[in-house]
């Protein structure tokens, strides 16, 4: 069978590790964060293998804190995102702090990966049915023949994404023919109104109505091995025009999204049905904490994940 890995990108993680960071929030009712429910559920969908992204400055506490007990359990590997990690020529602007974004990301796992794999956010919790999608897909359809990048995504359903707490940001897609997308487009300040409507707003500020069956992407791709060197290839090119920013992101949608287009990728959407949870503000957090309690009392997950 054809073998598979799980990236989970975990360098946006401060480096104030485990002071309050919300990737590292006890959620479970054994302690478990909410890398754990992804682990677990990835590896029961069959993935071999798992790699964290994460920086060097927090590589010890990592270990420490979730690394060690993946290690026993998975085969688990490190790749290690740096702001200071460019191409020959270019260099780190003058105020710039943020990183570079997911695409930058996925550049640093190129070494640790010989097979398709998938990628996921490390404080995003998912649900089981995304990452059988994804795995499945990538075993039984994936074909590398194809003259693009076949790919897959796990959609979600935007009215399953909400917080009731505050705005959030989407990629909502826009479908074509056969189950396939033909376009993300970012969208920001998502939220439900009073009469039950949910509206954003586009790139520009607008207001935009989103329909509440719209499907949205959450940063869970399912990609071929060749597609790591096509963002290493095109990372000098978009440092040219974005480099000297201190904000701008070598982003993962962006840049399938750029490939859609030229017509050298295809994304099939795989419509996941299971509501995702994240920490987006601290008053989601007893949200959270509640629908894990509900999953384990019906047995969708034992009370301890690791024994």
């Amino acid at each position: 069978m054809k073998k598979t890995a799980l990236v989970i990108m975990a360098a946006g993680i401060g480096s104030r590790f485990g002071g309050g960071i919300k990737q590292l929030a006890k959620l479970g009712p054994s302690g478990e964060i909410i890398m754990d429910y992804s682990v677990h559920d990835a590896l029961e969908a069959g993935f071999d293998k798992i790699i964290f992204i994460i920086r060097k400055d927090i590589e010890k506490d990592f270990r420490e804190i979730i690394g060690n007990r993946i290690e026993k359990i998975a085969d688990c590997e490190y790749a290690f995102q740096e702001i200071d990690k460019l191409p020959e020529g270019f260099s780190v602007p003058a105020g710039r702090t943020k990183p570079w974004g997911t695409a930058h990301a996925l550049i640093q796992v190129r070494d640790l990966i010989d097979c398709p794999f998938a990628v996921i956010n490390a404080d995003d919790f998912y649900g089981k049915e995304g990452f059988k999608l994804l795995h499945d897909y990538m075993v039984n359809e994936m074909d590398d023949s194809k003259p693009y990048f076949d790919m897959s995504m796990a959609g979600y359903i935007v009215g399953n994404t909400l917080s009731d707490h505050g705005t959030v940001s989407r990629g909502v897609c826009r479908m074509g023919e056969n189950g396939y997308l033909s376009a993300i487009h970012e969208t920001y300040d998502i939220a439900r109104q009073a009469d039950g409507s949910i509206v954003g707003k586009d790139i520009d500020g607008k207001p935009v109505s989103v329909d509440g069956d719209a499907i949205v992407s959450m940063n869970m791709f399912g990609l071929p091995e060749k597609f790591l060197d096509t963002l290493i290839e095109n990372f000098p090119a978009w440092l040219s025009e974005h480099g000297k920013e201190t904000k701008s992101e070598y982003l993962l949608p962006a840049e399938i999204d750029k490939l859609m287009q030229a017509g050298k990728a295809k994304v099939k959407v795989l419509k996941d049905h299971d509501r995702w949870f994240g920490v987006t503000y601290q008053e989601d957090r007893p949200v959270v904490e509640k629908a894990l309690r509900d999953l384990v009392a019906a047995g969708v997950y034992p009370d301890r994940l690791y024994q």
